[in-house]
């Protein structure tokens, strides 16, 4: 998949479930800035173990312009080893840990942000694209 990107950045965001508070935060955030992320040749997409199905609903309820993979073998959460222990409402489950990974035109491992909190990250991570293109330039 990343092959086709060679020569723009990509963003990977990782999130816990389709239509709940954050998540949904955090996809509003990511489409109002995509016009700002093209600009900075970087593609968005965002990943959860939820089906192709959920995210088609999860899109068409919120208006995203970005796009949502599926996960749900999660081959890439264990590659980006994103499935953490959580602590939902006294029971220790398994989910993902909200986590962000940056990947630069040449396929390299630019960045890592874990354990996000979703108001404001899209904001952080444009920022940080932008820093690092103003100094590379």
């Amino acid at each position: 998949m990343l092959s086709n990107f060679i020569g723009k950045k990509v963003v990977l965001y990782f999130y816990p479930k389709d239509d709940t508070p954050g998540c949904t935060l955090e996809g509003h955030d990511f489409t109002r800035l995509k016009g700002q992320f093209v600009r900075q040749n970087t593609v968005v997409y965002g990943i959860s173990r939820d089906s192709l199905k959920s995210h088609d609903k999860f899109i068409q309820k919120c208006g995203f312009k970005i796009d949502l993979l599926s996960d749900e073998d999660e081959k890439l959460c264990k590659m980006f080893d994103v499935i953490k222990e959580k602590n939902m409402y006294g029971k220790m489950v398994l989910g993902i840990e909200r986590s962000t990974f940056i990947i630069d035109e040449k396929q390299q491992l630019m960045a890592v942000f874990r354990k996000v909190k979703a108001d404001g990250h899209a904001e952080d991570i444009l920022h940080f694209i932008q820093s690092r293109e103003a100094t590379e330039n």
